[in-house]
């Protein structure tokens, strides 16, 4: 196996730059550049030279780390350069230059503490989550995944699913056996309690995904024509990201801006006016859009006078727009009154939208999946409602042998190479 190496600090020029080195010549190569190695784990200084002609590259602070107990379970090794360009890429091209040495690629130093079972793939996600993080609320679910919160939760429940299993194998393997009791009520008990398992699994996956921490709480302004939308967009992100004008159908397709506000990421989206009818084809283009990003929405802000359309899933808050006009004076009880042009309502209106983020964000002390987990979650509370189901023990077996799967593949010990190019890809070179 190469022998990577990569900056994983800050991209120079910088005070410092930690330059990393890992795998089985990691250790060689850094005493071809530093002469003798301080003790593992302790920081020593060293004069840094060129094997090829012994020129000077930099004075650095020199730690190494020896295998297993590593990162990446590696052998690893630490320079602390001069954060300067030309130190840097000094020091990487005599790296280069050495056999079996390469600059990593982006997120191996982690995909490799993956393969050495430093750390699961929902730490690795978690890592992957935290290394993107803009929030606080983004910092501390992903934290929380990364030191293991997801790992310890899939594996507490497969504890209990191995259990139920082993009753049911034992009863198909060893019948004969005098300490073996073969008998319905056994098969009921494993029942009742895979239904147990499988509904805690439910509950938790009523709990939103982690995603909406991350990429923000989808917001959808929709209304008619000339209803306001995109001036409140604008008054929304605090810059003119959408085009305003008198002109009915000035907005012709989605406009997004995003922007995160006490803590919260927000994704709003301007929408082109409603029209029950019109003869013109791109108007059209732009309201079947329009009707798309509604669906989609988590949060619809609905600007029209009529009753807002009956959406799954989606909340809505009904506004009454351009409360600033003469005859909009007074506005219906049920709705939020806004004047963009003028900033009425607006804090009124945020204070809404943050109240109908409560319920569209994951809380604090639950435990906080991303899509793929909480799909495979899912197969595994649809296995264990199979069981609760069935009355033969092979047919039971095989759904508890399912549900073990998909817990598996949870945690990385199975079925995992369709996802790492994808999660690794978001990680920077040096991680």
């Amino acid at each position: 196996m190469d022998t990577i190496f990569a900056v994983s600090s800050g991209q120079p020029p910088a005070a410092i730059a930690v330059l990393r080195l890992s795998g089985p010549g990691a250790v060689a190569a850094a005493e071809a550049l530093a002469g003798s190695l301080p003790p593992p784990r302790k920081a020593g200084l060293r004069a840094l030279r060129d094997p090829a002609d012994g020129a000077l590259l930099d004075r650095a602070l020199l730690l190494w780390f020896a295998a297993p107990r590593t990162a990446t379970g590696e052998d690893l090794v630490e320079l602390h350069l001069h954060g300067g360009r030309a130190v840097v890429q000094a020091v990487e091209a005599c790296l280069a230059r050495q056999p079996g040495l390469r600059r990593a690629e982006a997120g191996e130093f982690t995909r490799r503490a993956l393969a050495n079972g430093r750390l699961d793939l929902s730490e690795a996600e978690g890592l992957g989550d935290l290394l993107l993080a803009e929030t606080e609320a983004q910092r501390r679910a992903a934290l929380a995944n990364a030191q293991g919160a997801v790992r310890r939760k899939t594996e507490a429940w497969q504890d209990r699913l191995l259990m139920l299993a082993a009753r049911v194998e034992a009863m198909l393997d060893h019948a004969d056996e005098d300490d073996v009791v073969d008998d319905a009520a056994t098969l009921d008990a494993v029942r009742a309690e895979s239904a147990e398992l499988g509904e805690e699994l439910a509950a938790v996956l009523k709990s939103p995904p982690i995603e909406r921490l991350r990429d923000g709480i989808r917001v959808v302004l929709a209304g008619p024509p000339n209803s306001g939308k995109s001036t409140l967009l604008n008054a929304l992100v605090d810059r003119d990201a959408a085009i305003v004008s008198p002109i009915a159908g000035t907005t012709r397709d989605r406009i997004e801006a995003s922007i995160v506000r006490n803590g919260i990421a927000w994704s709003l989206t301007d929408t082109a006016g409603l029209a029950d009818e019109t003869d013109d084809p791109i108007e059209r283009i732009g309201i079947a859009r329009a009707e798309e990003a509604m669906r989609g929405a988590d949060l619809l802000l609905w600007l029209a006078d009529a009753a807002p359309p009956e959406l799954a899933g989606v909340t809505i808050l009904t506004l009454y727009p351009r409360a600033d006009l003469p005859g909009r004076e007074h506005p219906p009880s049920d709705r939020i009154a806004v004047s963009a042009a003028e900033g009425r309502g607006m804090e009124e209106l945020w204070s809404a939208m943050e109240q109908a983020a409560q319920s569209l964000l994951p809380r604090e002390d639950a435990l906080a999946l991303n899509r793929r987990q909480g799909d495979l979650l899912r197969e595994a509370a649809s296995a264990l409602a199979d069981v609760a189901a069935h009355h033969d023990p092979l047919l039971v077996a095989e759904d508890l042998r399912r549900a073990r799967r998909s817990f598996d593949r949870i945690t990385g010990r199975a079925d995992v190479e369709g996802v790492l190019d994808a999660l690794f890809g978001r990680f920077c070179i040096g991680k």
